[in-house]
């Protein structure tokens, strides 16, 4: 579980809601009781569900949740059923319509790219960048994880990554070797990732013994021989592969045999068309 804040449901409701709902309140029906219905049009994999819901109560809505984050939804199915006065089911319709749109586009496209690298790679593992989209980093991680998905690192400080920005600050930045024994001995209870950017490099990472080199835009025949050489001479080395892996390109990243591949594809996914219909109850 995700752990968002009351506070944090209370800004997503803000941004929207902070003078109340101007058309009720001209019409004078706030105080109407009524229901409100949200709907996933074209079904997928699901999240956000609970963090709508919460949302929902915030406002003093009664709210029944149909389904739970991770779920596959059919096309059409009610997610959420929300009661209460008008005004407060008009203030919460467009956050949480926003908020679910968009956490099901990503958890559904995390969800499409596994089944993809399942078929070659059965215990194959998406893994999501920190690169999220501003404001949306606890949804984002939501979203990845309820469509089986994992979190490539949810902050720098989290694990250990090589980059070539990083070789640059260092004395002799093309020794592999001194560099991953440096951060072996400084950090001896993270795994040590490093990142290479041509085959060359992949090759000087992999004589340097570390746990994972990260391939960065290399192309499917690289990684094949790549693959090859890092069982030749550094056979507990793992490789993963990251740039350009999309819905588009998985496929034939999948068919190189790795089975680790990182990407920030899924927080720019079509949002999911969510219908909300608002009705009066009495």
């Amino acid at each position: 579980m995700i752990f968002i804040p009351d506070a944090q449901l209370d800004q997503w409701l803000m941004d929207d809601i902070q003078g109340g709902d101007l058309t009720t309140r001209a019409l004078n029906i706030g105080a109407r009781k009524g229901s409100m219905r949200f709907y996933h049009r074209q079904g997928g994999c699901i999240s956000g569900i609970d963090t709508a819901r919460r949302m929902l109560l915030r406002l003093g809505l009664e709210v029944e949740q149909h389904l739970h984050d991770g779920e596959i939804a059919e096309a059409d199915a009610c997610l959420l059923t929300a009661q209460g006065r008008a005004d407060a089911l008009h203030q919460g319709w467009k956050a949480v319509q926003n908020l679910l749109e968009w956490s099901c586009g990503v958890s559904d496209y995390v969800y499409q790219m596994r089944q993809v690298l399942q078929r070659y790679s059965p215990q194959g593992k998406i893994a999501c960048t920190r690169k999220t989209i501003p404001g949306t980093h606890l949804l984002a991680m939501q979203a990845v994880i309820a469509a089986g998905g994992i979190i490539h690192r949810a902050g720098c400080g989290e694990t250990i990554l090589l980059f070539t920005n990083h070789r640059r600050f260092c004395s002799s930045p093309d020794n592999w070797q001194s560099i991953i024994a440096t951060l072996r001995q400084q950090a001896p209870e993270k795994t040590i990732i490093v990142e290479a950017d041509t085959v060359d490099e992949a090759k000087q990472a992999l004589l340097g013994m570390p746990d994972i080199v990260q391939l960065d835009k290399f192309s499917p025949d690289d990684i094949v021989a790549l693959k090859a050489y890092a069982q030749r001479f550094s056979p507990h080395c793992r490789l993963s592969l990251a740039g350009g892996v999309t819905l588009a390109t998985i496929d034939k990243f999948a068919q190189t045999g790795i089975s680790l591949l990182v990407t920030s594809a899924p927080y720019y996914a079509p949002p999911a068309d969510i219908k909300v219909r608002l009705g009066p109850s009495d």
